[in-house]
């Protein structure tokens, strides 16, 4: 007995399994969270390298506002964002936080720091 093509084809695992990226902090990154999702038992690492291996429009910003809502009640945790925190003049202040995140707008970054709070990478991260 053989595979039935015709009905269903090959069912084939969705989503990207290498990066088609340049560049090179972006690539490091992948590799690196390979090796950790390979070799440990947490899952947070594959998905790290899952949103790592997304294209650039599935990594959409996320603003200071959003990331503030969405950290109400876990000052005390790691925000991670594979993506880019950007500014929001809405926000009027800021609370402390400890944000991860691939990029940061400098004003942003400005005022997490004033606020007390610190911008990782995720090679920081890794450590």
């Amino acid at each position: 007995m053989g595979i039935d093509l015709k009905a269903g084809g090959r069912v084939r695992k969705p989503g990207r399994q290498t990066i088609k990226t340049e560049n090179p902090y972006i690539r490091l990154l992948c590799k690196l969270y390979s090796f950790l999702a390979r070799r440990t038992d947490s899952s947070f690492n594959a998905t790290i390298l899952k949103r790592l291996q997304t294209s650039r429009r599935n990594r959409p910003t996320l603003s200071l506002s959003k990331l503030a809502r969405h950290m109400q009640g876990k000052e005390d945790k790691i925000a991670v964002v594979v993506g880019t925190i950007t500014d929001d003049a809405r926000l009027f202040e800021v609370p402390q936080l400890t944000v991860c995140a691939l990029r940061f707008s400098e004003t942003a970054r400005a005022r997490i720091v004033k606020a007390g709070g610190s911008c990782m990478t995720f090679d920081q991260l890794a450590l």
